[in-house]
């Protein structure tokens, strides 16, 4: 008998993820994978790129909804989720992470009595002013498999008293970024393209809502930025999102490298070249300490708790970098197969 897997992503993170545990569900006997793309990301830069690189195969379903408020885009991909999942007849519907695309996933197949399996569940900002806060925590209350990335992960689940289906599996991000840096050898060129030397720049990533889309904290977070690149020169590949807040808001990218959306490849070569990485994006937080290069998160919390415990991350605004330790939570970079061992014997 096949499981079958409705696999639910729309955003470049999810796409990086579902990577790792694509691979690990073609590898296992008795799985099969259906891929749904509900196009929150939809241009090549941010969506297509990455499934060429990473080997993710092509969706079986295209519903390219993107664009409008987080009500609005939510209820469009429920819209079209709910026939594909219907048609689909799976036994699990996957979810990534805290994006509209998770949050539709998992309210359309819990309305159509679909088991729910939620990769890097029970992560907490403590913040429900931040959309993905409540996306993840929706998703968590629905899921039946709970994929936790590490042991507080699955002390917050505990918390809200969901004990039952919860798995500590490690990070695929870690999955991921091991696969990436063989991948990067010899493909990924843009420290050449730019002219960049290993060691002599930092990264930036701005993308997040409750900076993007407030003029005085987008002014602030661009500032704090320059006042970085007075010391080292910092490229920022800039969000779509991000560029259309500046071009409403006025505000100065002036004094740093700016540079359009890279691909994963691209990415991984400009984190593992960096001296310091400063990003409101959780992934690039874990990346970033993947790669050993110090990280400054752009926000006023952060969901990834022990990458500041154990001093590889720092918020902008509060102390600096701690001591240095390894993180043994985040697991030994085969999250993924476990993911996968779990989603067929629980079927």
């Amino acid at each position: 008998m096949t499981v079958r897997v409705l696999t639910v992503v729309g955003a470049r993170p999810q796409f990086i993820k579902a990577a790792a545990v694509s691979r690990a569900i073609r590898d296992t006997a008795g799985l099969t994978e259906i891929m749904v793309h509900t196009g929150q990301h939809f241009d090549a830069d941010m969506s297509d790129v990455f499934f060429d690189e990473l080997g993710i195969p092509a969706p079986a379903h295209r519903l390219d909804i993107h664009g409008g408020g987080h009500g609005e885009m939510t209820g469009r991909m429920m819209a079209a989720l709910e026939p594909v999942t219907a048609a689909e007849k799976p036994d699990w519907v996957l979810v990534y992470g805290d994006t509209n695309s998770t949050l539709a996933g998992a309210l359309v197949a819990a309305k159509l009595h679909v088991p729910v399996a939620h990769v890097e569940a029970g992560l907490r900002s403590f913040n429900r002013r931040m959309p993905e806060e409540i996306n993840r925590v929706v998703t968590d209350h629905v899921a039946t498999l709970q994929f936790c990335p590490t042991v507080v992960a699955v002390e917050n689940l505990a918390d809200e008293g969901i004990r039952k289906g919860v798995h500590h599996v490690g990070d695929v991000m870690f999955d991921a970024t091991l696969f990436a840096v063989k991948q990067a050898e010899g493909r990924a060129t843009v420290r050449a393209e730019l002219g960049l030397d290993k060691g002599k720049y930092a990264l930036a990533t701005v993308h997040r809502a409750e900076n993007t889309d407030d003029p005085v904290r987008l002014a602030a977070v661009l500032a704090f930025l320059r006042e970085q690149a007075a010391g080292v020169p910092v490229v920022l590949p800039l969000h779509p999102r991000t560029r259309q807040a500046v071009q409403r808001s006025g505000v100065s990218l002036e004094g740093l490298r700016v540079v359009g959306p890279v691909g994963y490849l691209d990415m991984a070569q400009l984190l593992a070249g960096a001296t310091a990485v400063f990003t409101d994006s959780g992934g690039l937080q874990k990346e970033a300490y993947f790669h050993r290069v110090p990280c400054t998160t752009l926000r006023d919390e952060t969901e990834w708790t022990e990458t500041v415990t154990h001093g590889w991350n720092r918020l902008w605004q509060g102390p600096p970098h701690g001591p240095r330790s390894d993180i043994t939570d985040y697991g030994d970079g085969r999250a993924s197969d476990a993911i996968a061992r779990v989603l067929k014997d629980v079927a």
